[in-house]
């Protein structure tokens, strides 16, 4: 058994959740916005007459909340991937047959092909190697702590990012009024699914950052038995 100390990882998991709920509520504005445009573009492609104002108001809202959205995006991301390989890293610590180095919990996200599954796989035995560690220690876990939503996070991100591609192409592609109004269907249809994505992602780090801790508990139970067994002697 590995004795390494844990390096504080809460407050990554608290900047992590905090940036996924915002980027959560950028996906309601966006799916709004998105409706609005979607009607303004049903309008001219039905022969209504449109403002040249209204078309620009249109667009500057769409761009400012497209670049809102892409920096608080990154910066989810960016924290999520922290936080998920310092808790790889904090595993590590304490078991010493792990499939995977520390340093690929960040860097198989940017592999591609690897980028697929890699970092499932990584997940997923970060909740299982963590609960099989606790209870072979006899510690206490929540019944709520279990890989059941890992299947549903991960295709929920695989499905949104092959989507996003789509659209990104798709929308680059667009000439025609009808083209452009399938674009921002599409984004919507985007928008939608990624609040669910986000609920899930902050239930899955929020399970294992309430969970996590207890691995300290596994080095204060080995100094315990240390002095019991040096008492008896």
């Amino acid at each position: 058994m590995m004795t390494g100390n844990l390096r504080p990882n809460k407050q990554r998991a608290r900047n992590a959740i905090m940036l996924i709920w915002i980027v959560m509520g950028l996906e309601v504005v966006l799916l709004i916005s998105g409706y609005l445009q979607y009607e303004l573009l049903n309008q001219w492609a039905n022969g209504g007459e449109i403002s040249i104002e209204s078309a620009d108001a249109n667009d500057s809202r769409e761009q400012i909340l497209g670049i809102v959205y892409m920096i608080a995006y990154i910066l989810s991301s960016v924290m999520f991937i922290q936080w998920f390989r310092r808790a790889y890293y904090n595993l590590h610590q304490k078991t010493n047959h792990l499939s995977y180095s520390e340093g690929w919990a960040a860097g198989a996200w940017f592999v591609p092909i690897l980028n697929l599954f890699r970092p499932y796989q990584i997940m997923k035995e970060l909740y299982n190697e963590t609960k099989n560690l606790l209870l072979k220690n006899e510690l206490n876990i929540s019944k709520s702590f279990s890989t059941n939503l890992l299947g549903l996070w991960w295709t929920l991100w695989i499905i949104g990012s092959f989507l996003g591609n789509f659209i990104f192409r798709f929308t680059m592609n667009a000439e025609t009024i009808h083209e452009f109004i399938s674009a921002t269907t599409f984004s919507m249809v985007l928008n939608i699914l990624g609040v669910p994505l986000a609920l899930i992602a902050i239930k899955v780090i929020k399970d294992y950052s309430n969970i996590e801790p207890l691995l300290n508990e596994i080095n204060n139970q080995e100094e315990e038995n240390e002095k019991e067994e040096a008492e008896e002697k």
